[in-house]
């Protein structure tokens, strides 16, 4: 069906047709249904030097062709639908687009004869609306994990949340109160890599507008406060052959999981230190990785390249017999690209064969000396693009037009942070 005869049918009377850019910000126009039929052919036009794109001025329009089968009526405003564009530049599709830069990678997957399924944790502060502020005054346990009275007093959007998601067919399963005060996370089901990139990036709109409804302000900012834990995106992966098999799974395996998993595994290990530039993409990134302990006890992010079993202090968890948690995302990560580099970088550990080497199960926090020596992550957005530059398999497995544009974009950004003058520097050394 056509979204112009879905539109007559299901009553939407506007598509905000919208992609997502390089640095994970939603961009969109709101098109009148009877226009989305010449949509459909053509696309909607966008100047791509107005978005974080890579572009300059004097480039054409960028199009963004409608994908029917990303389709989503705002269960909030139920006569407007929104849909995920492809980009395309000059009748080409755009490398650099990272929907695009995904869709690659699962094409790359199924010729390997895999599908990739996931799911993420993406987690939020609820903050007052000037953003200062958490929205509840009254959340103020030191470990206010899963605390019932400090979710409940959220009850009206928590509730509209998980009702959006029922009604737009996700499957939800749970939300709880996280770790920092004014932190949640809702769950849904996992899914193909696409649709749980199309959803994470729908979410990510969807909680930002209903927490302004109801009077405040949310963020996915990885480190907003010094002394609470940070927003992650834990990702959880599978990967699952055309006959509904999830082929991670072995009962004669170690913990369950098979040869494959864990060749998958050693890829993400091995490409740790680039990938970090992706899944941790932004300069308050650095602050929740390696932080110090919040004032709950811990910070719930990872300090090195490691993996264990059920233990949530390494970087990679193995929860149970049927998928890998990589605990390194945070909140800023685009979801397309997420999904993207993951897939990339455990494919390249498929195809090499790699080994993980032995798994951790000393508690990394309290006493990270007593198991495998792990590497470090970077320390700093410059040191992940830095490493990011160097990882030349990665590189080609994304294609260079997007990794050039993303390092080009992202390291003008590190350039800005660098050159300018903090007030605690000014505090700490003006009289010196």
């Amino acid at each position: 069906m056509s979204l112009q005869a879905y539109a007559h049918t299901n009553g939407i009377a506007h598509f905000l047709v919208s992609f997502t850019d390089l640095f994970g910000v939603q961009r969109a126009k709101l098109v009148p249904a009877s226009a989305m039929a010449a949509m459909e052919r053509g696309g909607a036009g966008f100047a791509g030097f107005a978005a974080w794109l890579d572009l300059s001025p004097a480039d054409g329009d960028v199009l963004a062709i409608p994908d029917p089968s990303s389709l989503m009526p705002l269960p909030w405003q139920p006569d407007v639908a929104w849909v995920a564009g492809d980009l395309a530049l000059d009748g080409v599709a755009m490398e650099q687009s990272p929907r695009q830069v995904l869709k690659r990678q699962l094409e790359r997957a199924e010729r390997l004869g895999f599908s990739l399924r996931s799911g993420v944790e993406a987690e939020f502060f609820l903050l007052d609306s000037s953003g200062e502020a958490l929205l509840d005054a009254g959340d103020r346990q030191s470990k206010p994990c899963y605390d019932q009275l400090a979710l409940m007093r959220q009850l009206p959007l928590v509730a509209e949340l998980l009702g959006s998601m029922e009604t737009l067919g996700w499957g939800p399963y749970q939300a709880d109160h996280e770790d920092a005060n004014g932190q949640f996370e809702l769950n849904w089901t996992f899914d193909h890599g696409l649709v749980t990139a199309d959803r994470h990036a729908f979410f990510k709109v969807m909680v930002k507008t209903l927490a302004e409804r109801h009077g405040g302000r949310a963020t996915f900012m990885p480190k907003p406060f010094g002394g609470l834990t940070g927003n992650g995106c834990h990702c959880h992966i599978s990967l699952w052959d055309a006959q509904g098999r999830n082929l991670f799974h072995d009962p004669a395996g170690e913990l369950g999981l098979s040869a494959l998993a864990y060749h998958f595994l050693a890829g993400l290990m091995d490409h740790s230190p680039a990938l970090s530039c992706l899944t941790n993409p932004t300069v308050n990134s650095y602050r929740r990785l390696a932080a110090p302990p919040t004032s709950s006890g811990a910070t719930w992010s990872p300090g090195g390249i490691s993996y264990s079993g059920n233990n949530r202090t390494h970087m990679v968890r193995i929860p149970d017999d049927q998928r890998l948690e990589l605990r390194l995302p945070d909140g800023a990560a685009n979801p397309y690209l997420l999904q993207a580099v993951i897939l990339a970088a455990g494919l390249d550990g498929i195809e090499r064969q790699l080994d993980p080497g032995p798994r951790s199960d000393n508690d990394s926090y309290a006493d990270p000396g007593a198991g495998p020596v792990q590497r470090p992550l970077p320390g700093n957005l410059g040191e992940a693009l830095a490493a990011f530059a160097a990882d030349g398999r990665l590189r080609q497995s994304l294609g260079e037009p997007f990794c050039r544009a993303y390092e080009r974009l992202r390291g003008r950004q590190w350039q800005q942070f660098n050159s300018e003058v903090s007030s605690l520097e000014r505090e700490h050394t003006l009289d010196c």
